[in-house]
């Protein structure tokens, strides 16, 4: 007699793979957007007068 698949455990894996890459993807994008702040140079501009 053949052992029957268990269904629950692969659906269990494959909601784990997925939410493992979805948060995965979630952190690097907002590692992405941290770096994008623009820097402000806070050295007074002179007018030249």
């Amino acid at each position: 007699m053949a052992k029957k698949p268990n269904y629950g455990f692969e659906k269990r894996q494959k909601e784990m793979a997925r939410k493992s890459k979805k948060q995965e993807k979630k952190q690097r994008k907002q590692e992405d957007e941290t770096p994008e702040q623009p820097v402000v140079d806070e050295t007074p501009v002179e007018s030249g007068e």
